[in-house]
């Protein structure tokens, strides 16, 4: 088992336990719990929250999303498969009684979010680096890559709607946004097979030329430059809930 995912759950059963001191002297049929199903850029997700004062409450949940496409980067070609999957843990704050809140919290993420096959037809020229080289026909490049983000991602929501409404309703809907500090992305390229120069000529195994290991290593850092906005991801969510 993923020990983000063990993470995750551990961190947050601790802070939906939390959750309930306000409410330690009432009965626990007294402890308003609501449940949500929402929509939003992390994927398709569940949560519940039960207040802490009048005008807080936490709120735990998790989002899941899958998604496949295929790209090409300076002749490489990625399969690649976007597989996010987020424990989510916010205090709302509603600040003016009302429905709009300020929720400050985190996010926990499960796994390699990004993974991909990266392949390079025999023949087709590509680049590494400031490098460009010839997939050999006789021994074709191939191999695969990774994003890897911080598991730990705090994050920060304003929006409209109660989970938990402090009137007599059950059903409710909500909209919020914001952003998550997932920390600077971190791609990782694992190439094998054998590159050569211009004209099909002096090929040599991409996995062990030190020249060609130092090439690939630039690529990385230019992955990495071009996808640093992604540090910051934008999070959009609309929702109903039922409050029992």
């Amino acid at each position: 088992m993923d020990k983000s995912f063990l993470v995750g759950v551990v961190i947050l059963l601790f802070i939906g336990a939390t959750g309930f001191p306000a409410f330690c002297s009432s009965s626990p049929g007294d402890i308003p719990i609501g449940v949500g199903l929402r929509f939003s850029t992390l994927g398709l997700g569940m949560e519940a929250a039960t207040p802490v004062t009048e005008r807080s409450n936490i709120r735990v949940g998790f989002s899941a999303m899958n998604y496949h496409d295929t790209t090409d980067q300076d002749g490489v070609t990625y399969d690649g498969q976007l597989r996010m999957r987020a424990f989510e843990a916010h205090f709302d704050w509603f600040l003016f009684g009302g429905s709009f809140h300020i929720s400050p919290g985190f996010q926990v993420n499960s796994g390699k979010p990004l993974t991909a096959d990266a392949s390079v037809p025999a023949g087709q020229t590509f680049s590494l680096g400031d490098s460009t080289y010839e997939s050999d026909p006789a021994d074709p490049v191939s191999g695969t890559g990774e994003l890897n983000l911080n598991t730990v991602s705090p994050t920060l929501m304003m929006g409209w709607g109660n989970l938990v409404p402090r009137s007599d309703s059950h059903f409710t809907g909500y909209f919020e946004f914001g952003v998550a500090y997932q920390g600077s992305p971190s791609v990782k390229l694992k190439l094998a097979g054998s590159a050569c120069d211009s004209g099909g000529i002096n090929c040599r195994s991409v996995s062990s030329d030190p020249t060609i290991q130092s090439n690939l290593k630039s690529q990385e850092d230019k992955l990495n430059n071009n996808l640093s906005w992604f540090r910051f991801y934008p999070l959009i969510a609309v929702g109903i809930g039922y409050k029992f």
